[in-house]
This record gives C-alpha cells, structure tokens and sequence, in this order.
C-alpha cells in the first residue's frame, strides 16, 4: 500500500519566489529566511517521495472568483505554471499523478467529501512557493509527480478547521488504501499569521504562531476545534490560510517526529514558518 512519509507545513508567501527567481536570498533583508529552510531542504533531498501532495489556495489566478470550491482536486497529466500578471515564474510546470488522483477522488468522495475534480488547472504562487521552499534548484522537473488539492481560504464561509483536519484525516485513509507500493509526501500551505487589509492591515501575532508550531505536532485536535471567527481574530483574515497545515496533519499518524522548524517576521507583511516532519514511526490516526 502507499505511505505518507513526511509532512512539510510552510508558509507560500509569494516575495518568498520573487526573492529566490531575483537572486536575493542572500539578502540581509532574506537571509535568515532561508537560513532558516536549509536544515528541512537537506533532509528533504534524502528523503524523496514518489508522489506530493499540495494543500493549497488559489488567488484568484487558476480558478475564477465566480466559483470558488471549498475542496478540490486536480486529476491531470499536467499543470501549467500561472502568469499572475507580471510574467510566470520561471519554474517547471509539474507533472501530475492521474491514478493515485482517480483513488483519492473516489475515495474521498466515498467519505462523503464532496470535491470539485479538476481535469485542467494552472497553479499560481500558493501551489510553486511550497515547492520552491522544497526544492530550490528543480532544474528542468520537480523531483516527483505532484497532486494539487485545494482550498477556499478566500471567501466566506470558509470550511472550518475540524472540516479541514477531518479531510486530512480522510486523505491519510486514502493514500494507505493506494493498492501500489509508493512514497508520498503532503504539504500543507499558507500562513503564517497576516491581514492584508482593513482596520487591521499589517497585524501579525507571534505568540499564536508559536503556540500553533508547537501544537500542530503534539494535539492537532486542539487547533481543529477553533471556530472559524476565533482562528481569524488571532491570526488576521488571511492567517485562516493555516486550516491547511490541519490538512497535511491529519493525513499523517497520530503520533510524529519533528525534523525542523523556524519562524521568521515578516516576510513582505507575513508571518513566514516551516515545519517538518517525519511520519514513518508513528500510528494511524
């Protein structure tokens, strides 16, 4: 059967790609971010998975704002990077994984998860940051096929966290039920705490980003039952992108082992962590 190995939560703040495609890493502005990614990136390359998924949002670039899921799920042999209206980034376009996509749609469904199935999707910098942050140098590939699952995060309602931790927990199931013997690997995007606009414009809450860090790998059931009202009063209107680092945490056991993390304010005007872990001596959630 198919196995979740790793987990990779991070934040898919688009500066995040322009820094890396404009060379500026080495930015005293940049620098500590990234510093701060080599410990995940090295153990990562040691520990290539057969399959991704990405847990991700659009905005407003691969998907209309006319609809808006609340889940889907891409089933394509391919993906085109999206131009976001100042020139595509310069990375590969990503192979998808069109069998283990069919499996996961049934299977999901069968769990009364009702997905949109996309059959033709450009991803834009929520889906390619996570995997520049995986993958600095990918060359002419992405080190594996990749499945895009994505996430309304933009407009309300959005799902709630026990939804969201609910379907990871749903995804695990799937991916184990996978009849052929393979690696994967989840990321779950978004985040850190943000508001990008009204009253609150530039807030950012360290303390919650911390207490989430921690409590994402020890009792993830706890985030999951915030409401939705309580995750945006702490976190700003666009830190409820974390419902889905719940994602990629429930599809992984109960019990993990943390690789790395950092944290780093701000990137651009965003809350920017990672967290890494291993899920290959755990059990089933």
């Amino acid at each position: 059967m198919a196995e979740v190995i790793w987990g990779l939560a991070t934040s898919h703040v688009p500066s995040i790609g322009a820094a890396m495609d404009r060379g500026k890493t080495d930015d005293p502005n940049w620098k500590a971010l990234f510093d701060g990614y080599a410990p995940a990136r090295a153990w990562l390359a040691e520990h290539q998975p057969d399959v991704a998924i990405v847990v991700y949002n659009d905005h407003a670039n691969g998907i209309d704002l006319d609809f808006v899921p609340t889940f889907g799920l891409g089933t394509a042999e391919r993906y085109e990077v999206a131009d976001e209206g100042f020139g595509r980034r310069p990375v590969p376009d990503v192979i998808g994984h069109p069998e283990l996509s069919l499996h996961l749609v049934e299977s999901l469904i069968d769990e009364e998860f009702d997905l949109t199935v996309f059959q033709e999707l450009a991803v834009d910098h929520g889906f390619t940051v996570p995997l520049s942050v995986w993958t600095p140098d990918p060359g002419d590939a992405w080190p594996c096929p990749v499945i895009p699952l994505l996430v309304n995060v933009i407009q309300y309602p959005q799902p709630t966290a026990a939804r969201c931790y609910a379907l990871g927990q749903a995804l695990g199931r799937a991916i184990r039920s996978y009849p052929e013997d393979i690696t994967v690997g989840v990321l779950g995007t978004g985040g850190m705490s943000h508001q990008l606009a009204g009253a609150r414009a530039g807030f950012i809450n360290p303390d919650f980003d911390h207490m989430w860090m921690e409590t994402i790998e020890t009792d993830p059931g706890q985030l999951a039952a915030m409401s939705r009202e309580e995750l945006i009063r702490k976190a700003g209107s666009e830190g409820i992108e974390l419902i889905m680092w719940l994602v990629m945490r429930g599809a992984m056991d109960d019990r993990v082992t943390k690789v790395h993390s950092d944290y780093f304010v701000p990137a651009s005007n965003t809350a920017a962590g990672i967290a890494l872990f291993d899920n290959r001596n755990g059990q089933p959630a």
